[in-house]
């Protein structure tokens, strides 16, 4: 035996995640949950008012009428509102878990988190296509219909939800991030 032990030992891997990927994890979680909060204030607290000189016919004086642009007056945006605050309240419910589970043991767990993830993401990536959508129309209008843009009249209106769309489509690659990490982590388990 040449003096060598041997030993029948096995080192069995950690079945938790590594420090990389809880970071990575907490980071994105953090990052999901600040931009759509940002998003969700901004949009919630939008609004503009400005007076509008309309003429009727000819002959007749022009009138000055003061309109307000709001968010709830678009379904979209109010569609976009409350998607970006549940997202939020699911990224802070879910950070406090992440942070406070000293690891994903329990497979349930983490399989519900990746669904969840998954959800969210499909939900702000789809308020974020009825924003811009709606946006594009405020901001070309539509001769088709006959609707017209509204973004040269309420130019800070529009500059606010655009900055908010922005975010929230920020705070959407942070759910995707978080997606494709547990894609990896299972891939990793599954070698």
């Amino acid at each position: 035996m040449d003096g060598v032990l041997r030993s029948d030992v096995k080192v069995m891997e950690s079945p938790t995640p590594s420090w990389r990927m809880r970071i990575y994890d907490v980071l994105l979680r953090f990052l999901g949950l600040a931009f759509t909060f940002v998003a969700a204030v901004l949009v919630g607290v939008t609004r503009e008012t400005k007076i509008i000189p309309i003429t009727i016919s000819q002959g007749v004086p022009v009138l000055h009428i003061p309109l307000t642009a709001k968010w709830q007056y678009m379904s979209a945006f109010v569609f976009f509102l409350v998607t970006n605050s549940v997202a939020c309240a699911y990224a802070a419910g879910s950070l406090v878990y992440s942070v406070a589970a000293r690891s994903f043991k329990h497979m349930n767990a983490a399989l519900a988190l990746s669904i969840l993830d998954l959800i969210m993401m499909a939900l702000l990536y789809s308020a974020n296509g009825a924003a811009a959508a709606i946006g594009l129309v405020g901001r070309d209008g539509n001769s088709h219909v006959q609707w017209r843009k509204i973004c040269d009249v309420f130019d800070g209106y529009c500059h606010h939800l655009a900055a908010a769309l922005v975010l929230s489509l920020i705070g959407s690659f942070a759910f995707l991030g978080l997606v494709l990490l547990s894609v990896l982590g299972l891939h990793k388990k599954s070698k």
